[in-house]
């Protein structure tokens, strides 16, 4: 569906100018925060290796003392990391900016393809993640006039992206990790490569960008190159929203990779790519805090959306025009938490699979009827990762993290919310089989 008449961009605009109103002078209960997604979520998993390791730690504060401005500031004091972490909730900005041509500053006037704020309920330990599609038309803050939001930060930096993200959609931001591009293909080649499912052949060439992609359908092993080129690939109908979706599986398979026991005699080396590709405005010590809460995280109780829209091309300039309904809901199930209360017995089920998947999902079917759902099911040739799919609001966490007790094999299978009923299929919510 495209908003493209008149009626709908007024319903846009009407949307996002409402938002403003109804959240401005109101008071935010989020605090100091940390949570590192996608691009930054090694850097929690680096303190919890360092944490277990105190000779590491010793060696570590020693060297880096001195260091200042934009990235870790190390405390010499190991009795500093005892205070307790904030039992609020708490909002984080992920951002990863692209290259801003060769010789120029790494960060000064570079957009954010990737966009993420990532809300922490320390209280019940779970973990949801909005992903804002870089080609999003919003109103840019400090009358900065109407743009695509991965403009905000090569117009005005990172404060700029923060306005903009609470004036326009009432979401409060404590504080941020930018991660730029280079980071990425130094650390994953440092790491001996990422592990991921590629889910179609990817194939593209800009010369004049210097970026080439070249990956075939299948299990891999992508190197520094490669992995840039699957975070950055939109050339498959998709467009941002294909990336978006490649940005949450590649998070899922660096933050297994990181958590294994040989990423111990990495830490040197990635600490000192760190110092240079990534700034933050979190101390070493924050950074500790969030990660002793990550490492007791369940994976089952991730959420992950993205803000749901259509793409609308004017004139030479093609965005992504938010759904102001369906965005408001998002917001306010991701950020403010608001819950739907509903009797899930009479949800209705869908099972979306691939030919390879078939048996699977036949028992699968079986499961769910004998629970009591009425199911609909339906093959597709091309599927991208296995996931679960919330179609409706009143599908949670809660009611997901029941079934897995029922259906051990959802055990692990990535939460996702997305109310463009999409993978609908007729049902409340979906399960997706694929080959990855």
């Amino acid at each position: 569906m495209k908003l493209a008449n008149n009626n709908q961009q007024d319903e846009y605009i009407a949307f996002l100018k409402q938002i403003r109103k109804e959240r401005q002078g109101k008071t935010s209960n989020f605090a100091k925060l940390l949570f590192t997604v996608v691009l930054g979520l090694f850097l929690a998993v680096i303190c919890v290796i360092i944490i277990e390791n105190t000779i590491l730690i010793d060696k570590l504060m020693v060297e880096n003392a001195d260091t200042s401005g934009g990235f870790f500031k190390f405390s010499r004091s190991k009795k500093d990391f005892q205070v307790p972490f904030s039992p609020k909730r708490q909002n984080i900005l992920v951002l990863g900016v692209d290259s801003n041509g060769e010789g120029a500053d790494i960060w000064e006037g570079t957009r954010s393809d990737t966009i993420m704020v990532v809300n922490v309920d320390p209280k019940t330990r779970t973990i949801k993640a909005i992903s804002i599609p870089r080609d999003s038309k919003v109103f840019l803050a400090d009358n900065k006039g109407v743009s695509k939001i991965n403009s905000a930060h090569a117009i005005g930096g990172v404060n700029l992206v923060k306005k903009t993200l609470k004036e326009t959609f009432g979401i409060k931001i404590d504080h941020y990790i930018i991660v730029h591009d280079d980071a990425v293909e130094h650390i994953v080649d440092a790491l001996g490569g990422i592990p991921i499912y590629v889910e179609k052949p990817m194939k593209y060439h800009d010369w004049a960008g210097h970026l080439h992609i070249d990956l075939n359908k299948g299990n891999t092993v992508l190197n520094g190159k490669q992995a840039v080129g699957y975070l950055r690939y939109r050339k498959d109908g998709l467009g941002d929203i294909g990336r978006t979706q490649r940005q949450q599986w590649f998070m899922r398979s660096f933050f297994e990779k990181m958590k294994s026991p040989e990423i111990i005699t990495k830490i040197p080396e990635i600490l000192n790519i760190c110092k240079t590709y990534i700034k933050t405005d979190l101390s070493f010590y924050e950074l500790s805090q969030y990660a002793g809460f990550i490492k007791g995280v369940d994976e089952n109780k991730i959420e992950i959306a993205t803000l749901p829209g259509a793409p609308n091309q004017k004139g030479y300039i093609s965005y992504w025009i938010l759904d102001p309904q369906k965005t408001q809901e998002v917001i306010d199930r991701m950020i403010y938490r608001d819950k739907v209360e509903a009797d899930f017995s009479r949800f209705k089920a869908g099972i979306m699979y691939s030919p390879l998947k078939e048996k699977e999902a036949m028992l699968i079917q079986d499961q769910l009827k004998e629970l009591g759902f009425e199911v609909h099911t339906l093959k597709i040739t091309h599927l991208s990762h296995t996931r679960f799919v919330a179609n409706k609001n009143e599908v949670n966490i809660d009611f997901y993290n029941w079934l897995q007790k029922k259906m051990p094999e959802l055990n692990k299978v990535q939460f996702v919310y997305d109310p463009t009923e999409n993978f609908s299929v007729g049902s409340d919510f979906t399960i997706v089989l694929a080959e990855g």
